[in-house]
């Protein structure tokens, strides 16, 4: 891989080796959307995976906001690396 940039390469790769946070697949009214925990029952939207398009541009589901969910055993079986799909 070829990485053209006019950022200092310390710039580019700070934090690489950081682990990723812990993340979770949830599905709320019909999408399924990427969460990082941040209370039981609350998580920060980190993407949607699968939703309707108008939801999309809908400020309430948009990255960074946060929702209520239900942890259930299969919530706890989805937790996955904040990596997914990059």
């Amino acid at each position: 891989m070829t990485l053209y940039t006019a950022m200092p390469l310390e710039l580019v790769l700070d934090g690489i080796q950081n682990e990723p946070e812990p993340a979770i697949l949830a599905t709320i009214n019909g999408m399924t959307m990427q969460l990082a925990p941040v209370a039981p029952g609350i998580g920060r939207i980190v993407r949607l995976i699968s939703a309707p398009l108008d939801r999309y541009l809908m400020p309430e589901y948009a990255p960074g906001q946060m929702i209520s969910y239900h942890p259930s055993p299969e919530h706890i079986a989805t937790v996955i690396s904040s990596g997914l799909g990059t």
